[in-house]
């Protein structure tokens, strides 16, 4: 036995040798690896990013890689299902497998898949909503095999501060996303404050971010914001206390279908007054996003202050000039005004829903 296996190893070492000498580029250490059966099924996203708008419709593409050798299968499962921002859980969207189908949640009514071919898994929404943006996954499961893709729904739109009229740092996190969706937004993620940021947005108070994470956006270092000495950025606390810890919020809100406008009056107007005026004219007094998605997004410009649905006066800038935010253009903040002062104008929307 012992002869025979001597012969054994002088021939794979001959082998090694041979190899050597016909490719001598290779390696010594690489180890080469061949698989006879590889995956008969892979799943491809063609467009990692699709980037649309409130209310507009949107195709998250998925196509399906299969093997052609393989017969048709009616068992395929289809899946689609949205990423928290944490990654931590998945939200059922729909499913499809054969003439089976159904779609999930706020999704229901709203989604199918385009279905150009049988390899065709693509997602359609329709009517997308705010709290559409994110992260989704594309899952296909034929048999053993199966392969996913991930695609991002980003929404053209604005990031705002925002703290309510108790003041500044009175916010937990789920106080923050209910301040945000009383005036027509939500909390912005952190790849939305980012986006922010690079376009130039400066605000030196902290605020809370869809992940549970606090921070806030530096252009100009000064003393009470981290320090004259550092880096422009984005200063992070980290993730807080959801329940205990209190801080602003940054709001993200995208277009909307309605009309928003100054509300010509031959007076200036009380609080309850402007709610009044803007439904004596078929509309409701602007809620805070609304005024944020019409400078940024249309150019509304007016250098009239006006209040808004939390009690608020602001008015939005696009052209900068003196007496009208000289200096950049913005959307001006004004406070928060006893409602019974009889010194400002209204801002309405009217809703085309």
């Amino acid at each position: 036995m012992i002869p025979v296996l001597i012969c054994v190893l002088i021939s794979l070492s001959a082998a090694a040798s041979d190899l050597g000498t016909l490719y001598p580029e290779l390696e010594h250490s690489r180890t080469i690896y061949i698989t006879e059966n590889g995956p008969q099924l892979s799943v491809v996203a063609e467009q990692p990013k699709v980037v649309s708008r409130r209310g507009a419709n949107v195709t998250l593409p998925c196509k399906i890689q299969r093997d052609q050798s393989l017969a048709p299968s009616r068992r395929m499962r289809i899946k689609w299902t949205k990423l928290t921002s944490d990654y931590l859980t998945e939200v059922d969207v729909f499913v499809a497998m054969d003439y089976h189908k159904r779609s999930y949640g706020s999704f229901h009514g709203r989604v199918h898949l385009q279905g150009s071919s049988p390899m065709d898994a693509s997602l359609v929404i329709t009517d997308i909503t705010l709290e559409d943006y994110g992260r989704y996954k594309c899952e296909v499961i034929d048999g053993l095999e199966d392969g996913t893709a991930v695609v991002s729904l980003d929404l053209e739109g604005v990031v705002f501060p925002y703290f309510p009229r108790l003041g500044r740092y009175n916010l937990n996190f789920y106080d923050a996303e209910r301040a945000c969706h009383n005036q027509d937004a939500i909390v912005a993620s952190i790849d939305q404050l980012y986006d922010a940021w690079q376009e130039g947005m400066d605000w030196c108070n902290a605020g809370w971010l869809s992940d549970g994470s606090v921070q806030y956006p530096v252009i100009t270092p000064r003393e009470p914001c981290g320090g004259k000495n550092m880096v422009p950025g984005i200063r992070n606390y980290g993730q807080r206390d959801k329940d205990r810890n209190h801080y602003d919020v940054f709001c993200f809100t995208s277009y909307y279908k309605g009309r928003f406008y100054y509300l010509i009056h031959p007076s200036k107007l009380t609080y309850d007054e402007a709610v009044r005026a803007c439904q004596k004219d078929g509309a409701q007094i602007a809620k805070v996003g609304q005024m944020y998605a019409a400078w940024k997004l249309l150019g509304f410009d007016r250098c009239d202050a006006g209040w808004l649905a939390d009690g608020s006066v602001r008015y939005p800038i696009s052209n900068p000039r003196r007496r009208c935010s000289p200096t950049e253009a913005a959307v001006r903040f004004n406070g928060f005004p006893d409602k019974k002062h009889k010194l400002y104008g209204a801002y309405c929307f009217k809703s085309l829903n």
